[in-house]
């Protein structure tokens, strides 16, 4: 399915689900997020783009509080946070609750098997009992196709296969958001793949996703919606058509001419 033939996932007219109003990021004197707002609604698959440094992983980071913001106020769900104060554990519970994030390394226990690492989180984090937990576990590992892997120790496994792992993982806590930051930088092209079939399907079965990538290729096919960032601010955003194959300005269309010319 290419990005003309995508279903509309999102409808504007809704509620988002994310909500970000001028957030601000420093770093002593280094501004890193400049007064950015960001609404993303149920079902929207957004892909983050730009050069390196830009603040994207910064800014999506900042959506579970894993960075810090100055200022601003934000919203995941049900829930809303003004910060301009430290949240408290339950605030900071309550937000994480919401939101499964897979990072570019794949974070997972080496002591524990598969299935463990991923049935663990749903007995801490949601008071499931082991059977529960295990049931969800198997269902997953089915859906990442690993379901023979349950009694693997991740050092037994490629990268592909433990970053589709922890994505399962992510998926247990029944998040109302997926965040992924860059989660094939790790990895070689012929893995990565693999990850992005399951963020396909992910895509494709209405999860709300918010995926910072360099795989320019995924985003002009899943996304509903393209953001470029540069120098800690959303520059340039629209559908995969209106960003990448027609960019307004001229440091977006400079930053994919020079993605175009490397391949």
């Amino acid at each position: 399915m290419n990005a003309d033939q995508k279903p509309a996932r999102a409808s504007a007219a809704a509620e988002p689900i994310v909500s970000l109003k001028n957030i601000d990021i420093r770093y002593g004197n280094f501004h890193a997020i400049k007064n950015v707002s960001l609404d993303v609604y149920r079902g929207e698959v957004v892909a983050m783009v730009g050069p390196s440094g830009a603040g994207k992983s910064t800014l999506l980071r900042a959506i579970n509080m894993l960075e810090t913001p100055v200022s601003g106020t934000l919203k995941v769900g049900n829930f809303s946070f003004t910060l301009d104060h430290e949240l408290s554990q339950k605030e900071l519970l309550l937000l994480r609750r919401s939101t499964g994030m897979v990072f570019q390394q794949f974070n997972l226990f080496p002591h524990m098997t598969v299935e463990k690492n991923i049935s663990l989180p749903q007995m801490r984090v949601l008071g499931r009992s082991k059977e529960e937990a295990d049931k969800v576990t198997a269902r997953l590992l089915e859906r990442v196709q690993l379901a023979d892997k349950a009694k693997s120790y991740p050092a037994r496994l490629s990268g592909g296969q433990q970053q589709r792992i922890a994505i399962a993982r992510a998926l247990a806590l029944d998040p109302q958001v997926m965040l992924f930051d860059e989660p094939t930088s790790a990895l070689d092209p012929e893995l990565g793949l693999e990850v992005l079939a399951v963020m396909r399907e992910l895509a494709n079965d209405g999860m709300t996703m918010i995926v910072v990538t360099h795989e320019i290729a995924f985003a002009a096919e899943v996304a509903d919606r393209v953001i470029v960032m540069a120098d800690g601010e959303i520059i340039e955003q629209g559908t995969p058509e209106e960003v990448i194959r027609n960019p307004r300005l001229p440091r977006t269309q400079k930053f994919f001419r020079a993605i175009l010319d490397r391949h």
